[in-house]
């Protein structure tokens, strides 16, 4: 364990990192280097390691960016204190501000061996009067040692259907122009920033992005950890690139957030991974090294079960006795070992948007009772699930009267209203009450042990009611929601919670660190969802990312293995009316199972890697790796009737003999293999007459 501290720099870290803090008094406190244990920057720091915007301070020199605020330029070290708790290495950091008597405590946390940190800022108003929050990060530094013209900015855009959209580009010719800073003797005024606002914290933008050093292979990945509102930015000084990581803002979503004298404020949570000289490969094994440190312990992990899901392009909310009996038989036959019924099984005839929040069973689908059909399911050797949109309560659900106004989200003393939903106020005992009632009801009662909870409304900036400000009164809301999930799983250890959002709307490690899964999208077209399923893993682990493999009775045998190959590297998450399909087909998806059976064995310890780079939308060619010790499996998907001969590039595999075996599809014809021991790639000439088509192989080393 590294500790030490000189008059000017503060060092700290272990086996896997090392962090430099400069706190000298003729400087602001800084990090000077953030590594894996490698050299580090000898020149001081200059973007301050605390901004704060305060009302009556603002910015040192105007302008929308949180790099030189007021009193970040003017926080002065105090001291640190270095500790563990259980695992975690901890360091915090102390900062003060004597003008406005704020103080803050910047606490870096971070496993032996893993080469990421997660990080919060605490405010505390020490002066002697009231003091207005505008904005604090949670980190900010520069990106030392490189210059920008060297360096990529990696960052996704998302939405509904059209999840993790990654890009990797150069920040100097996309986000950064070159301003001659040096020439004007000030920082830039710009940046690059990626904000998400309300409840769908990967709505529109992924809380997860990048910096590349394109020349020393020097990277950083971050994730904000929050299921609400956040910014993360990127710009330039002169000393080069900085990032600052933070929660709500002022400007950004409507929070401030008064401060009493004696009271204090902590950030959300957000983490850094980093690689010295790996590049990105480097630093998305550190970050997924470190996710699984995050995650709360659960059975699930050593199980991962393989779940069938009555939606996606099968019953698609309309589930019956008649139904799902079939279904439920040919699921268990297929090896599934989580049946879960999806949206309706509440719903007896009427039009159930907006009359959801009681969850009782229908009578009308089930009429021998929904009873009947969890015991089929129990009986089959599975574990029986329900979908639940917890926090919601429909405009004409009995629930909505039954609750009292302040269990909701309210503007103005008015509920707010999305899509036919009022949306539930964690905060208030009465919704914890009910929503606690609900699940012990299921669980207890029915013997559900598995829920796909669901979040199909975003209710914007969040709630005036007993709060400083709208957006402090959403993010005590969010932390609420955090609690109650906790609360759930103290009570049930063993119950499987599914995070879901009209698919991957909410997919951030706020909710992930303690659900055991993750559904990565509500895309129904099957050629369309590859490239959602092959990014995933950069922001969620494989064991936890659930794409759906929906394969049907009327599909070319092509397409119904290119369906499934998209469920298998990662959660195997299936449906499909597997009761239609004919014996071939229904060997097909069992063999599939048996493929991920093995694939599970590993999956805990695997990193993401992308041969064919990260995926493109459009791109012909698609690939996703995980390796796992000497076994890597390997996905590709053929896209385009023009899609020849592709190569793949495996660079952990250079100059070793491998033994290269398709595992699915093996019942269609083999592409052609091609293995270069010296460059560590493989070529891969597909079945000639085929457009969608795609194979899964194993490859073993040595």
């Amino acid at each position: 364990m590294i500790s030490t501290e000189s008059a000017t720099t503060l060092a700290w870290g272990h086996s896997a990192l090392e962090l430099v803090v400069d706190v000298s008094p003729d400087g602001p406190v800084a990090l000077r280097c953030l590594t894996a244990g490698g050299a580090h920057n000898r020149l001081r720091a200059g973007q301050p390691l605390v901004e704060m915007l305060v009302a009556g301070e603002g910015r040192a020199r105007a302008s929308h960016r949180f790099s030189e605020t007021a009193i970040g330029r003017r926080l002065v070290y105090t001291g640190s204190v270095r500790g563990e708790d259980g695992k975690w290495r901890e360091l915090h950091v102390d900062l003060r501000d004597e003008r406005t008597g704020l103080t803050a405590r910047t606490s870096f946390r971070s496993v032996d061996g893993v080469a990421a940190c997660r990080i919060t800022t605490t405010v505390t108003n020490q002066g002697p009067e009231p003091v207005l929050l505008q904005g604090v990060t949670s980190f900010a530094a520069g990106f030392p040692g490189a210059r920008v013209e060297d360096v990529d900015l990696l960052r996704a855009d998302s939405e509904w259907l059209g999840e993790s959209r990654w890009t990797r580009r150069p920040l100097r010719d996309d986000v950064l122009p070159d301003l001659n800073l040096g020439l004007h003797g000030q920082d830039g005024r710009g940046r690059f920033a990626a904000v998400s606002t309300g409840t769908w914290s990967t709505g529109t933008h992924l809380p997860t992005g990048g910096l590349a050093d394109r020349r020393t292979g020097q990277a950083w990945l971050w994730q904000v950890e929050h299921n609400g509102a956040w910014r993360w930015e990127v710009g330039e000084r002169r000393d080069g690139a900085y990032l600052a990581l933070l929660g709500p803002t002022d400007i950004d979503h409507q929070w401030h957030q008064a401060l009493q004298p004696g009271e204090s404020f902590t950030t959300v949570p957000v983490s850094v991974a980093v690689s010295d000289v790996d590049g990105l490969a480097g630093a998305v094994a550190a970050l997924t090294a470190h996710r699984r440190e995050l995650v709360r312990p659960h059975l699930d992990r050593s199980r991962l079960p393989v779940v069938f899901n009555d939606y996606m392009n099968t019953l698609m909310g309309d589930p019956t006795t008649e139904k799902l009996l079939p279904l439920i038989d040919a699921a268990a036959a297929a090896g599934a070992e989580v049946f879960c019924i999806d949206a309706g099984w509440y719903d007896n005839g009427t039009s159930w948007w907006d009359s959801v929040g009681e969850w009782q069973p229908s009578e009308t689908r089930f009429p021998r009772g929904i009873e009947e059909v969890l015991t089929r399911i129990r009986k089959r050797g599975m574990v029986p699930g329900l979908w639940l949109e917890p926090e919601v309560i429909g405009v004409r659900s009995p629930m909505a009267d039954k609750l009292p106004d302040a269990a909701f989200l309210q503007r103005g003393g008015v509920r707010l209203v999305e899509h036919d939903r009022y949306v539930l106020d964690l905060r208030h005992p009465g919704a914890v009450a009910h929503l606690d009632g609900v699940v012990d009801r299921l669980v207890e009662d029915l013997g559900v042990g598995y829920f796909k909870l669901d979040y199909n409304v975003d209710p914007g900036a969040g709630t005036d009611l007993a709060a400083d400000s709208v957006g402090a009164g959403l993010l005590a809301c969010n932390r609420a929601h955090l609690a109650w999930l906790d609360g759930v799983l103290d009570r049930h250890p063993g119950l499987i919670l599914e995070n879901c959002a009209s698919g991957a709307m909410r997919m951030d490690y706020a909710m992930l660190s303690r659900m055991q899964l993750q559904s990565t999208s509500d895309q129904q077209d099957y050629l369309r969802y590859p490239p959602i399923a092959v990014a995933a893993p950069l922001s969620v682990l494989p064991e936890q990312s659930a794409s759906w493999a929906y394969p049907q009775p009327d599909m070319p045998d092509e397409d119904f293995a290119y369906t499934v190959c998209t469920g298998l590297l990662g959660r195997f998450y299936l449906s499909g009316r597997l009761d239609l399909m004919s014996a071939d087909q229904q060997a097909s998806v069992r063999a599939a199972v048996e493929v991920y059976r093995e694939i599970r064995k590993g999956l805990t310890a695997a990193v993401p890697l992308w041969p064919l780079g990260l995926p493109g939308w459009s791109d012909p060619w698609l690939s996703l790796a995980l390796r796992s010790g000497d076994v890597t499996h390997l996905a590709v998907w053929r896209r385009g009737d023009d899609a020849g001969p592709v190569t793949l590039s495996l660079p952990h595999l250079r100059s070793q003999h491998v033994h290269i075996e398709a595992r699915y599809p093996r019942d269609l014809p083999a592409w052609t293999v091609e293995w270069d021991t010296e460059t560590g790639s493989l070529t891969l000439t597909p079945t000639p007459h085929t457009t969608a088509s795609a194979r899964l192989f194993r490859i073993v080393a040595g």
